[in-house]
């Protein structure tokens, strides 16, 4: 039916494009009111939040390792070390020149002799002849020398008898009327053949080549029927009375000794006494010596000074041990020096001791508390130190973190170490006594 209106007719789908629309818009608001439901609701349950319960944390007491202080008294001992010397070393030359006809079984590196024991001997036949003839010179100057007294008493007499007769001065006019310078003459020239006599006395006795004194050799360098020339060297020697070790010592070490510039060198009323320890095949032995004598100057290098130390026969072997050795030359030794006396002092492990001068010690079996100290000296894992220590005081070896004073510790013991070294005569260390080890390794 035609109205006269043109009507344009709708493209297919536009009716359910216009029915999908409100649909969409419903589900959008649905969807809007959810999410606003759920947002006020997260809200309100934060809001409506207990508050946590502040709740404090445990406490942690730390454990520390603690070890008792040894308080003592008396003087204390400056350790250094070094490297044993003889005491004297000497070159030993022949006197006088000529081929070697004898040597002693001892002249080998290691040998012993006694003071004035004969080493070598030289060819003495040209010594002894030198001796019969300046002994002929001697008895033909002996003679000249009498017949020159006689000569002078005939002069003498003969002059007085010519005084006499012409009534002259007894006395002669001078010395050549009475002979007197025949007669000086004479004498000058026996006394200069006895010289020459005692030299070659003193020539045929060097023929033979002696210890100076009780020594032992280092070194020969001689042969049987090898000739040498008067001061050729033919060995060296040393001293077996004694040996020194030169303990270099800081100025500080050094100050602890009191009477350490009062030494002088073999003077006995100003000794020190020194303990003396060297290692021979993993055992340990002992020797007593004394302070001879501290040079008087700081070594160039160290800044240290050189302390003398002297070991007595260090040779002899010790009454009941036949193992022990004699102190080496050229090994070296540790010494103990006897340094200055103190009323009381603690003794403690090196590691205790914090910033140079600070213990940490446990009080009243819980506090931790900072002692201020004075420390002496260290001397291996031990220190000597001056301060308000208490004998069997906790003192803290081990470290901690963070560290307040008296704060609260738990300290635990740890257990005793060998106490310190001795002085003695024999071995020491492991070793020392075999029975004592087998005892230790079964537990008895």
């Amino acid at each position: 039916m035609e109205d006269g209106t043109r009507r344009t007719p709708h493209e297919p789908g536009d009716a359910e494009a216009s029915v999908a629309r409100p649909g969409f818009l419903k589900r959008l608001v649905q969807g809007a009111i959810v999410i606003g439901v759920g947002v006020v609701g997260f809200a309100l349950l934060f809001g409506m939040r207990a508050e946590p319960a502040e709740v404090e944390p445990p406490r942690v007491i730390p454990t520390v390792s603690t070890v008792p202080a040894r308080v003592t008294r008396g003087a204390i001992k400056v350790r250094g070390g070094g490297t044993v010397r003889p005491r004297a070393e000497v070159t030993i030359a022949s006197q006088v020149g000529g081929r070697v006809i004898w040597t002693s079984p001892a002249l080998v590196s290691g040998g012993r002799f006694l003071e004035n024991e004969p080493l070598l001997r030289v060819d003495p036949a040209d010594y002894e002849n030198a001796v019969e003839a300046a002994e002929a010179d001697v008895a033909q100057r002996e003679v000249a020398l009498l017949e020159a007294e006689e000569d002078a008493r005939l002069a003498l007499d003969e002059w007085r008898r010519l005084a006499a007769r012409e009534n002259l001065d007894p006395t002669p006019p001078n010395a050549l009327v009475a002979r007197q310078p025949q007669l000086d003459a004479a004498e000058a020239a026996l006394r200069s053949a006895k010289a020459r006599l005692e030299d070659a006395r003193l020539a045929l006795e060097r023929t033979w080549i002696r210890a100076p004194f009780n020594v032992i050799v280092r070194e020969e360098t001689v042969d049987p029927g090898q000739f040498v020339a008067a001061g050729q060297t033919v060995g060296r020697l040393y001293a077996t009375d004694a040996v020194e070790i030169v303990v270099p010592l800081s100025d500080n070490e050094a100050a602890l000794i009191e009477r350490l510039w009062s030494a002088r060198a073999g003077d006995a009323a100003t000794r020190i006494p020194v303990d003396i320890v060297s290692e021979y095949g993993g055992i340990e032995y002992a020797w007593s010596g004394y302070v001879d004598r501290a040079e008087a100057a700081l070594d160039e290098q160290t800044r240290t000074v050189d302390v003398v130390v002297t070991v007595p026969e260090p040779f002899t072997p010790a009454e009941g041990d036949l193992r022990r050795p004699p102190l080496l030359l050229g090994s070296y030794a540790t010494v103990d020096i006897e340094g200055t006396s103190f009323e009381e002092y603690a003794v403690v492990p090196a590691a205790a001791v914090r910033d140079g001068d600070v213990l940490w010690t446990v009080a009243d079996d819980t506090l931790l508390v900072m002692t201020p100290v004075e420390p002496i000296q260290e001397v291996d894992d031990e220190a000597m130190v001056l301060g308000p220590i208490p004998d069997g005081t906790p003192v803290i070896v081990s470290m901690l973190l963070f560290v307040t004073d008296s704060m609260t510790v738990r300290p635990v013991q740890l257990l005793e170490s060998a106490g310190p070294r001795g002085a003695g005569a024999g071995p020491r260390g492991r070793g020392a006594d075999p029975d004592a080890d087998e005892r230790e390794g079964d537990g008895s």
